[in-house]
């Protein structure tokens, strides 16, 4: 590569760092925190005896997990104006992958609190706990712990995904790649330097999912 071509890829850099800083993992870390408390809800509703509860969280799943990111993203901001309803581009993506996430970690989550052994709901009834605080104080904590592979995945995931708010306008990591490519026509280096920004960042997280699972395992007999 030339001195050009050089100089390119390191002035830019901060502009990228700056939009992941700024835009892609805040945006990441609220609609994940917004999305698993919709999926734990979801997965509570999955797991009720009441028909109606049980069908609402299979609908809304089923629809999630039936239909893409991308026209999830478009129907909030693009088409919800059609009918009055005007969200920002910010908000709008927050909502579109807090929607996602709930609908995919919901599944995560009900697998995780079947996996505990029935016979700690019974030990927990036996010494006159309630089931909400059966649930909350025995069974949610050994459940978190089963859950945390696939949920760290479904965050990684998340992180890549928010690349799709660039195209509602939210400035993140690969807008900004977006609006560098189109001052210097070098489109293939900077989208190319995005993608190793956007690695870097995902192997950083899958580093610190090794460490987390390493500590919960700590606590569980051998």
């Amino acid at each position: 590569m030339t001195e050009s071509t050089w100089q390119l890829l390191l002035d830019s850099l901060w502009p990228l760092l700056d939009g992941a800083i700024r835009g892609t993992i805040p945006l990441a870390l609220a609609s994940f925190a917004i999305g698993l408390v919709l999926a734990l809800g979801l997965a509570l509703m999955r797991l009720s005896k009441r028909p109606w509860l049980s069908g609402i969280a299979r609908g809304y799943i089923s629809i999630v997990r039936g239909t893409p990111l991308l026209v999830q993203l478009f129907v909030i901001f693009y088409g919800l104006p059609s009918i009055g309803v005007v969200i920002d581009p910010w908000p709008s993506a927050v909502v579109a992958f807090s929607l996602n996430v709930g609908g995919y970690a919901a599944e995560v989550i009900r697998a995780a609190i079947l996996s505990v052994p029935k016979g700690q709901w019974e030990a927990a009834y036996m010494v006159g706990m309630s089931h909400r605080r059966a649930l909350g104080r025995i069974i949610l904590p050994q459940a978190a712990r089963v859950s945390v592979p696939p949920l760290s995945n479904t965050f990684i995931s998340l992180v890549k995904d928010t690349s799709l708010a660039s195209l509602i306008l939210v400035t993140e990591l690969f807008r900004q790649a977006q609006e560098i490519a189109a001052f210097s026509q070098e489109f293939m280096l900077l989208y190319l330097e995005a993608a190793l920004v956007y690695w870097v960042i995902c192997l950083a997280l899958s580093s610190a999912q090794g460490l987390l699972e390493k500590r919960l395992d700590r606590y569980v007999a051998h």
